[in-house]
């Protein structure tokens, strides 16, 4: 790592994790690369859209109804015919995404630090 790369503590507290839970599970043909679409509850937060190239490690019934780490304070982004509304946060190895989520369940919305 660089210098170039480091951040400073008040750099880090402006991004906003959140625990969610998946709560739908679409097939999202339009994207470029394959991925679904999923739509989450992160409790008093409410209910967000994101985009998930996760199709080689996860079926949609692995999915659904599991808890996920997210960044729910990113603008919204256009993918094809869909609005993204958060990014999930995934461990990369090789060219799969291995979803981060809480080791016990917690509840929808609880910030992650």
């Amino acid at each position: 790592m660089t210098t170039n790369n480091l951040i400073t503590f008040e750099d880090f507290t402006k991004v906003d994790l959140r625990i969610g839970t998946i709560i739908e599970v679409n097939d999202f043909p339009e994207a470029r690369k394959p991925a679904y679409q999923l739509t989450i509850d992160f409790g008093d937060l409410g209910v967000k859209k994101s985009s998930a190239q996760i199709t080689t490690q996860y079926s949609k019934d692995d999915l659904l109804h599991r808890q996920i780490i997210a960044t729910v304070n990113f603008p919204k982004k256009q993918i094809a015919n869909f609005m993204s509304e958060c990014l999930v946060m995934g461990a990369v190895k090789v060219n799969d995404v291995f979803l981060l989520h809480p080791e016990s369940k917690v509840k929808n919305g609880s910030q992650v630090s």
